[in-house]
C-alpha cells in the first residue's frame, strides 16, 4: 500500500496543477514556444470556454512552432509575446519579409505595425554596381547578378540611379525595418488587456457579454477554488483507495487459505463427477484423447486452469487411476506435472492435472516445420529439465518410481517451455535398494521400451530401464525423427536409428542436424553421446540418473564416446553416409529363456 500510494498521490497533484494551468488558459506549442492566454488561444488545443478574441488565433506546426496567420494568407511564427505592452513579436518562415510583402495587409487584421513612422517604398531591381544614400538594399531578395533596392517614395527622382535599375512594384505605408531586420514587432490596440496585465491581474471576457467586453479577474482566486475542489477528490480517492486496497488484501487472504485448506499436507482434492462437468463447463472443450482415455480443459477459479482425464470405464481394471493417483499424490517437483485432484465417483474416473499450454514435446521435435524448432539452447534445457525430473522419481521420493513410459508425447511443456513429466499409469514403485523388480509383461511404448523389458535375457529390469527410455527421447531430440517410422514401407529403410547416429559419431562425420553455428553443433554432439551412453543394452553399462544429469550440466568437452552399444546385436549395420530420411527401426523382439 505504501508503494501504491507513493506513485498515485504525487501524480494526482501534478494533475491538479495541470488541471488548473489548463483552466486559466495557459499553453505553449512545444517547451520552448511563448505562453499562450488571452486575447490568444491555441487552435484545438485550449477548451472552448477560454476561447480567444476574434483575430488572435494561433496554432502550432508540425516542429511545435507557434504560427499567426495574418491577411491574407500571411504565416509568420511568433518568437515573443508581452502581453503587458500588448505587444507580439513575430518572423518570416523563410527569414524574409520583403518577399511576402505584397500579400501583407493589415487593415483587417488587430495587429498594427509597432513603428508608427510608416513610408511608402518603391522596390527595383538594379545591376550590383548600383548604389545611393536613399536606397535600401534588400539582402534576401538580392542575387550574384541582380541586386533589389527598396527606394523612399518621397525621394527625389535624381537621387537614384533609375537607368541602371528596372522597376518591379510599389510597397505602402511599412516601416523602414521591415527591409532587413530578422523579426517584425507588432502591437494591437484591442482588447485592452495590458491594463489588467500590469495590475497583476488576467483577462478575459466578462461572462454575460454578447459584445466581446472584457473583464480583469485575480486567477489565484480561482485557483484556490479549483485547487480546493480537486484536493476533495483526492481525499475521497485516498478513502476508496485504502477501503478497496483492505478489501482486496481480505479477498486474498481468503483465497490463499482456502487454496491451503484444500491443499493442505499437499493431498490431491477428491471431486464428484457433478465437479468434474461444472469445472469442464459440461465437458465442452476437447484438449485430446488417447488410449485410456479423454483431455479435457476446466477452470477451477478464473485464475487455476486443469486438464481433466476422463478414464475409459471399459479399459483396465482401475490400475492406472491407482498408480496415477498412489503416485502423484507423492510427488511434488518443478519438472513433474501436478495432480491437483481426482474423481472416484462409481463407475466414474477422473484426473485433475495443472493445465500447460505447449502441450508435449512431441510436437516440437521433428524439424520439418521450422518454426516449431525450440532451438538448441531451449531443447538442451528440457534435457536437462527432464533429466532432473527422473532423478527425482529415482532418488528423490521415499520409494523410488519408475515410470517406464519416457518418451515425448508424456514430457508437457509450460508457458515457458519447462518440461515436466507426465502420464505416471504405467508406473511402479520400489524400496530404494531395491536392485531390480517383477514383472509379468512388458510395459511402455514401442521404440522407448528398454531391451530387458522385453527378454531377460539383457539383464533384469531396473530403474535403468527409464534411463534407456531416456536416452531414445535424447537421440531423437538430435535427430529430428521419431525412433520408429511407421510412414516408411520399404524393406531396405528398416534400419536402426540410434545406430546410426552412433556410426556418424564413430567415424566423425557431421550429425547433419539443423545447427547454425559451432555452438549448437556442440549442444547436439553433447546430447547426442549422452542418449548413446543410456541405451547402452547391457543396464549396468548405463549411468544413473544423477550422472546423466551431471553429463548434461557440464560443456561436453570431456565426453568420451560410449562403447558401440550394438555390436554384438544382430541389427544391420549401416554406412554413415545414408540420409537420415531413409532410416527406420526393427527393435527385434527375443524370447524370454526358460
Amino acid at each position: 500500500m505504501e508503494i501504491s500510494h507513493k506513485i498515485v498521490i504525487p501524480t494526482l497533484l501534478l494533475f491538479v496543477l495541470f488541471i488548473v494551468d489548463l483552466v486559466e488558459g495557459h499553453n505553449r506549442c512545444g517547451h520552448h514556444g511563448p505562453e499562450i492566454q488571452f486575447p490568444f488561444q491555441l487552435k484545438d488545443r485550449q477548451p472552448d470556454q477560454h476561447s480567444g478574441y476574434p483575430g488572435f488565433d494561433l496554432y502550432c506546426s508540425d516542429k511545435d512552432d507557434t504560427v499567426l496567420e495574418l491577411p491574407t494568407s500571411v504565416k509568420v511564427f511568433v518568437n515573443h509575446i508581452d502581453y503587458k505592452s500588448q505587444l507580439i513579436q513575430v518572423t518570416d518562415s523563410d527569414n524574409c519579409f520583403p518577399q511576402k510583402i505584397l500579400g501583407l495587409n493589415l487593415s483587417f487584421s488587430p495587429f498594427q505595425f509597432k513603428n508608427y513612422l510608416l513610408d511608402d517604398y518603391a522596390l527595383f531591381n538594379c545591376t550590383p554596381e548600383s548604389n545611393s544614400e536613399y536606397i535600401h538594399p534588400i539582402d534576401c531578395l538580392s542575387s550574384f547578378s541582380t541586386s533589389v533596392y527598396a527606394f523612399r517614395s518621397d525621394n527625389y527622382i535624381e537621387d537614384f540611379p533609375i537607368l541602371s535599375c528596372t522597376k518591379m512594384h510599389t510597397v505602402s505605408s511599412v516601416p523602414d525595418d521591415i527591409w532587413n531586420y530578422p523579426f517584425l514587432e507588432l502591437t494591437w490596440s484591442e482588447p485592452k488587456c495590458g491594463d489588467c496585465e500590469v495590475k497583476g491581474e488576467k483577462c478575459r471576457f466578462k461572462n454575460i457579454s454578447t459584445d466581446f467586453n472584457i473583464e480583469c479577474f485575480n486567477p489565484d482566486k480561482n485557483k484556490v477554488s479549483i485547487l480546493g475542489s480537486f484536493l476533495l477528490l483526492l481525499v475521497v480517492y485516498a478513502f476508496y483507495h485504502v477501503y478497496r486496497y483492505d478489501v482486496t488484501e481480505k479477498e486474498n487472504q481468503a483465497r490463499i487459505e482456502k487454496f491451503l485448506e484444500d491443499y493442505k499436507a499437499l493431498k490431491p482434492t477428491r471431486y464428484s463427477y457433478d465437479d468434474i462437468k461444472r469445472i469442464t463447463n459440461q465437458l465442452t472443450e476437447k484438449l485430446g484423447q488417447g488410449a485410456y482415455g479423454t483431455v479435457f480443459k476446466g477452470k477451477l477459479s478464473s485464475e487455476i486452469h486443469v486438464a481433466v482425464k476422463i478414464l475409459n470405464s471399459s479399459t483396465g481394471d482401475g490400475e492406472e487411476f491407482i498408480n496415477e493417483v498412489g503416485t502423484m499424490g507423492k510427488i511434488h517437483h518443478v519438472n513433474v506435472v501436478r495432480l491437483v485432484g481426482y474423481c472416484a465417483d462409481g463407475f466414474r474416473r477422473a484426473l485433475l492435472y495443472e493445465f500447460l499450454p505447449n502441450d508435449s514435446l512431441e510436437k516440437f521435435i521433428s524439424p520439418v516445420d521450422s518454426n516449431s524448432f525450440l532451438g538448441w539452447e531451449k531443447l538442451q534445457d528440457i534435457a536437462l529439465g527432464v533429466a532432473k525430473g527422473i532423478e527425482y522419481l529415482h532418488q528423490g521420493c521415499d520409494q523410488r518410481i519408475l515410470h517406464f513410459d519416457i518418451k515425448p508425447h508424456n514430457i508437457l511443456l509450460d508457458q515457458d517451455f519447462n518440461p515436466k513429466i507426465s502420464d505416471f499409469g504405467l508406473a511402479k514403485l520400489c524400496a530404494k535398494d531395491q536392485s531390480a523388480v517383477s514383472m509379468t509383461t512388458a510395459r511402455g511404448t514401442i521404440g522407448y521400451i528398454a531391451p530387458e523389458v522385453f527378454s531377460r535375457n539383457f539383464g533384469k529390469v531396473s530403474y535403468k530401464s527409464d534411463i534407456y527410455s531416456f536416452g531414445i527421447l535424447l537421440l531423437e531430440m538430435v535427430g529430428g525423427r521419431k525412433n520408429v517410422d511407421v510412414n516408411l514401407e520399404t524393406a531396405t529403410s528398416k534400419i536402426y536409428f540410434p545406430e546410426w547416429i552412433y556410426n556418424l559419431l564413430d567415424q566423425k562425420e557431421d550429425l547433419r542436424v539443423y545447427v547454425d553455428d559451432s555452438g549448437d553443433a556442440k549442444i547436439a554432439k553433447k546430447l547426442a553421446i549422452v542418449g548413446l551412453w543410456c541405451i547402452q543394452w547391457n543396464p549396468t553399462d548405463r549411468p544413473s540418473m544423477k550422472g546423466v544429469v551431471q553429463m548434461l550440466e557440464g560443456k561436453g568437452d570431456k565426453l568420451i564416446m560410449p562403447p558401440n552399444p550394438f555390436a554384438s546385436t544382430s541389427s544391420t549395420r549401416v554406412n554413415a553416409s545414408m540420409p537420415a530420411r531413409r532410416l527406420n527401426q526393427v527393435l527385434e523382439v527375443i524370447p524370454e529363456s526358460n
